[in-house]
């Protein structure tokens, strides 16, 4: 299903996931670059995993490893976006810098989440264990 933006000239499109995706006019939403469609490019499995709690870890420079902690809110060919629970903000990623992922397999952390947004500090409560890297 398709839904259009007429200020932004954009056409939203449902991914079959659930999500939609932004895509500008003049461009065919059936035409999507491979690296977004086929699991075996990393960006398209991510788009897999879209809504999971994850630690993704990156390198800046030689060896310095850096890490971010949200919900995997969306995917592109060359970037992820990131939503922290700490300030409900969106992390822009690069993928090229990405070393390591690990995604929660604890789905009812997740749900809390996305039925507590208004509450952001039980929230926080609720997750001391994953922001201490109990579970990392």
């Amino acid at each position: 299903m398709e839904d259009m933006n007429i200020e932004t000239k954009e056409t939203a499109v449902d991914m079959g996931n659930g999500n939609q995706t932004a895509i500008p006019n003049g461009m065919n939403s059936n035409i999507m670059p491979e690296v977004l469609t086929n699991a075996i490019y990393t960006p398209a499995f991510l788009r897999t995993q879209i809504g999971k709690l994850m630690r993704v870890e990156f390198l800046i420079g030689t060896n310095n490893l850096v890490d971010r902690i949200g919900i995997l809110a969306d995917v592109g060919a060359s970037y992820i976006l990131l939503r922290s629970f700490e300030n409900d903000s969106l992390v822009y990623c690069d993928l090229y810098s990405i070393k390591f992922i690990t995604i929660s397999t604890t789905s009812s952390l997740i749900q809390n989440y996305n039925n507590n947004t208004n509450n952001m500090n039980g929230y926080r409560q609720s997750l001391g264990d994953i922001t201490n890297n109990r579970y990392w």
